[in-house]
């Protein structure tokens, strides 16, 4: 199928989604999540959905790629034109912890949701990637700092400080048709010792290996859905698999996938090939389910 075919099909996907699928219901989360109940010694993680996880790192409470409504893109008074969740996220905004941090990978609709965004305030600070701030000018966010690849910024919080870093991944930028100016970004962030990985989207490339010299990565977040027919900005569970491996990751945390219909692969397909490409090592899967927790062993 050629890129041109594909868009348009796209298209077609999306006015159905609108048209015809608006009264599906949406399917809830495996499960749900306690952070009240998470311990502040230790690193955990849970996935929200999609892009989204919510990390308690060292008591530092970050979250990445923040999408917690019925629908993505263009939103109208009353409406937002875009596909339709699949899979209800597993906490509601509402339900969350002080958020301190966000970690903002790219400008696309299912990355950087304003309607999510603005359910925070001035005391959450952002990473963001370059050229992307001015999309949050409407939102109460104002401590927004925008990092190109290789820049690191030190962030004091309550509960101490941690260091994050920006790294280069195969993807692009563009939220709509002609802003292509717009950077896109994956993260390392360290604290006490432990490196987690946040690759935001990326097809395969080898930017990864350049992580190691940062040291031991403890847990890398790798998205491994949206890759039929798009293989050329999102990678495949397996090379999402090669990219962390190149990282020298522990742990690898699979997102993007049971969300969003945003590609043309069977709904449970990522889930599979990751974990049948992971059979021989299945305890380096961090969790697989929309709401499932995952703690950091010591």
């Amino acid at each position: 199928m050629s890129e041109k075919t594909a868009r348009r099909n796209w298209i077609a996907h999306l006015w159905r989604e609108w048209t015809i699928e608006s009264r599906r219901p949406i399917a809830p989360a495996f499960a749900k999540p306690n952070p009240a109940e998470w311990n502040d010694a230790r690193v955990t993680a849970a996935w929200l959905g999609h892009a989204t996880v919510l990390i308690n790192f060292f008591g530092i409470k970050i979250l990445t790629d923040p999408a917690l409504f019925s629908r993505i893109g263009i939103r109208f008074p009353g409406l937002t034109l875009g596909p339709k969740r699949l899979t209800a996220p597993a906490l509601e905004s509402h339900e969350l912890p002080k958020i301190d941090i966000i970690l903002l990978s790219h400008a696309h609709f299912d990355h950087i949701d304003m309607r999510t965004l603005h359910r925070f305030d001035r005391s959450t600070k952002v990473i963001t990637a370059p050229r992307t701030k001015d999309l949050l000018r409407w939102t109460r966010l104002r401590d927004v700092t925008e990092l190109r690849w290789g820049e690191r910024k030190s962030i004091q919080t309550s509960a101490g400080k941690i260091d994050i870093i920006a790294f280069r991944v195969k993807h692009w930028g563009a939220r709509m048709q002609r802003d292509t100016y717009r950077g896109y970004n994956g993260y390392l962030f360290e604290r006490e010792g432990r490196r987690v990985i946040f690759a935001g989207d990326t097809a395969l490339t080898d930017s990864f290996g350049d992580l190691r010299e940062r040291g031991r990565i403890d847990l890398a977040i790798m998205s491994i859905g949206a890759y039929n027919p798009w293989i050329r900005s999102h990678c495949t569970p397996e090379q999402a698999i090669m990219m962390a491996n190149d990282a020298g990751a522990q742990f690898i945390m699979p997102v993007h996938h049971q969300t969003f219909r945003l590609s043309f692969e069977p709904f449970r397909e990522p889930i599979e090939r990751f974990e049948a490409a992971l059979r021989d090592a299945p305890k380096r899967i961090a969790l697989r389910e929309i709401g499932e927790t995952f703690v950091l062993p010591l």
